[in-house]
C-alpha cells in the first residue's frame, strides 16, 4: 500500500476509509449478483442466447451482461478492486501495528532512560571531607580529603540541617559498615565506612565541614 498523503505514516482513519471503501464495493458487487438472480437466475455463466442463437427474450441481455463486466470482466472489476482494497487494509492494519508497537517500545525505552537518568543523576553533595587521620576508620574506608558527600548512611542533601545529623548516624552505627557516597573528581564513588574506636579521637578520624550553598 502507498504511504498516505506526505509520506505520513498510516492512522486509524485510513484504515477506517479503506474499510468503508471496501464495504461499498462489497455493496456494489452484491447488488450485481442480486441483478443476475432476478433475471431469472442466469449467474455469471449462463448463455445469453437462446438455442437458435438469438439473445434470450426472457431476460434484459444488456443488464446482465453490464452486470457481469461490473463484477469481473473489466481489468477494474468490482472483484479486482475488492482484492486490491483487502491487501490494502491488510497492510495498512499491518503498518498500524507495527508503528504502535514500535511506539510502544519508544515509550519503554524513553521511560526507562528517564528513570535512569534518575537514578544516576548527579545527587547534590552537603558536607565536604577536609581532614583525614593515617590509620582512622575513615582512612582504611578509602575516604579522601575534598571528597563531596552526598549520602551518609541516610543522611542527604535534602534531609541534612547540621553536622549533628552526621553525628547520630554514626554514634547509631558503632561497629556496623555505613554505606557512604562521594563525589571525587566529578564522579561518584561509593565507599563502606565502619565507625568504630582507634587509636585516635572519635570513631571516624576525619573532619567533616558542611558546604556553603
Amino acid at each position: 500500500m502507498a504511504e498516505p498523503a506526505g509520506g505520513r505514516p498510516v492512522t486509524v482513519s485510513d484504515v477506517q476509509q479503506l474499510v468503508r471503501r471496501k464495504d461499498e464495493i462489497e455493496a456494489q458487487i452484491k447488488a450485481c449478483y442480486e441483478l443476475l438472480e432476478g433475471q431469472k437466475g442466469v449467474g455469471m455463466h449462463e448463455p445469453l442466447v437462446d438455442a437458435e442463437g438469438f439473445p434470450r427474450a426472457d431476460i434484459d441481455v444488456y443488464q446482465v451482461r453490464t452486470a457481469r463486466h461490473n463484477i469481473i470482466l473489466s481489468p477494474t472489476g468490482l472483484q479486482n478492486d475488492h482484492k486490491a482494497l483487502m491487501k490494502q487494509v491488510e497492510e495498512a492494519l499491518h503498518k498500524l501495528h507495527a508503528r504502535e508497537k514500535e511506539k510502544h517500545a519508544k515509550d519503554e525505552a524513553e521511560a526507562m532512560a528517564e528513570a535512569m537518568g534518575q537514578s544516576q543523576s548527579p545527587a547534590r553533595a552537603f558536607a565536604k571531607v577536609n581532614a583525614v587521620s593515617p590509620g582512622s576508620p575513615a582512612s582504611l574506608s578509602g575516604l579522601q580529603v575534598d571528597d563531596e558527600i552526598v549520602e551518609f548512611g541516610s543522611v542527604n542533601a535534602n534531609n541534612f540541617q547540621n553536622l549533628q545529623n552526621i553525628a547520630t548516624v554514626v554514634q547509631h552505627s558503632e561497629g556496623r559498615p555505613l554505606s557512604v557516597t562521594v563525589i571525587r573528581g566529578g564522579r561518584r564513588v561509593h565507599v563502606g565506612l565502619t565507625p568504630k574506636r582507634w587509636a585516635g579521637k572519635g570513631l571516624l578520624g576525619c573532619n567533616i565541614i558542611p558546604l556553603q550553598r
